[in-house]
């Protein structure tokens, strides 16, 4: 007697939220993966559920008020941040700032540039399993952030740049510890990349995974390493040069792949390359003064206040009523460590913003997770959202 055995074989389809989901994750990042075993058959991202409102707020608060509200939308790369929404307003008041300050700017944004790369790349290394490079990267984050509290007195939200250019001059000494730490920083990024670059558990977990070709990439509006990736020359410090970036010479990495490999490798030259225009910087950094001569902008020193009845009352109606922009529009884009950050700006001669519209690239980029997780297992997703490098604050903003 036969007996006939039959199986069969199928793989249900499951749907699974995919976090980090706690309340205190600074913004909750919610996936909703459908899955058969463990491939992704569609991934769809849930945008909304911290949600600031933080263009609204910006458009009822004078200019002066608004400025701490980028430092929040990126957290880890706060100067930046500012950055955009200062030349914003400058352009319209077409204001001419101070080189000294120009050049101060640009190193701090550098500063903020590998600032950023060392959380995007050691998180990351942790998401797929290494510790150790976590550990070296918050060591030396420690130092920059410590450049930052000796400016501005905080050491996250800064509020540095000002409308015609900072709010105080750098510290006697700063610049000669910024070159000690160039210095000694770079033998740490050849220890990162000594444990990680070749590795054979790294290369296995990132390489051919993640792909954008170059068509998605423009066609999504990518920018920062994202789009650099897929071999696109695309670097707003190159091609709308700002600040001083027309005079430093720098070079921008590109990749041909456009895998996650290829954003970690990107990342890691980026670093290398912030190091040498800050070094640059510093040789060229002249004196004069840290903010344009206008105190309907900017407040006086106090000396002059202590002196002057008029710089007096100029600081008094700057602080009580703000700043008044002239009638006009202004966008302007800057490369900050995650892509293009935007802001755009409609003045009417008030004391605060008509309308202000952010471009955000962690949100535009987030919204590619299904093209970039398609028919790719669980595990694969966590490589994927380590080299997007995602802030909530700017995306939910």
């Amino acid at each position: 007697m036969k007996i006939l055995k039959t199986s069969i074989n199928y793989l249900k389809v499951f749907n699974l939220n995919f976090g980090p989901q706690h309340p205190s994750a600074h913004g909750v990042l919610r996936l909703l993966l459908e899955i058969e075993g463990e491939k992704v058959t569609f991934c769809d991202p849930h945008i909304g559920l911290l949600h600031r409102g933080t263009e609204k707020l910006i458009e009822s608060k004078t200019y002066m008020q608004a400025l701490p509200y980028f430092s929040r939308l990126d957290y880890v790369s706060t100067m930046t941040q500012e950055h955009a929404f200062i030349l914003s307003i400058e352009q319209i008041l077409k204001t001419n700032v101070p080189l000294r300050s120009q050049t101060i700017r640009t190193i701090f944004s550098e500063i903020t540039r590998i600032l950023n790369h060392l959380m995007s790349l050691t998180t990351h290394a942790l998401d797929v399993g290494a510790i150790t490079p976590f550990l070296w990267g918050f060591e030396e984050r420690e130092k920059l952030m410590e450049f930052y509290e000796r400016v501005s007195g905080a050491r996250i939200h800064s509020a540095y740049f000002r409308l015609g250019g900072l709010s105080k001059d750098i510290p006697f000494g700063l610049l000669n510890d910024i070159q000690l730490f160039i210095e000694q920083f770079g033998s740490r990024i050849d220890e990162i990349e000594e444990l990680l670059t070749n590795n054979r558990i790294w290369k296995q977990r990132l390489l051919n995974v993640g792909i954008i070709s170059k068509t998605i990439a423009l066609n999504s509006g990518f920018s920062g390493v994202l789009l650099r990736s897929t071999g696109v020359p695309w670097d707003l410090r190159k091609n709308t040069p700002y600040e001083i970036y027309n005079n430093i010479s720098f070079n921008v990495p590109l990749g041909n792949s456009g895998d996650c490999y290829d954003r970690y490798l990107l990342r890691i030259e980026e670093i290398r390359q912030s190091l040498l225009i800050i070094n640059k910087c510093i040789k060229f950094i002249p004196e004069g003064l840290i903010k344009a001569d206008n105190f309907k902008i900017n407040i006086s020193s106090r000396q002059e206040l202590k002196s002057s009845m008029e710089d007096l009352i100029h600081h008094f109606k700057l602080y009580v009523e703000g700043t008044h922009i002239p009638i006009g529009e202004a966008y302007v884009g800057i490369e900050t460590p995650k892509g293009e950050k935007g802001v755009f700006i409609i003045s009417n001669e008030n004391n605060c913003a008509y309308r202000c519209k952010i471009r955000s690239p962690g949100f535009i980029h987030l919204q590619a997770i299904d093209y970039l997780s398609k028919n790719l297992l669980i595990a694969d997703v966590v490589t994927i959202i380590g080299t997007l490098d995602i802030v909530f604050g700017e995306i939910d903003r």
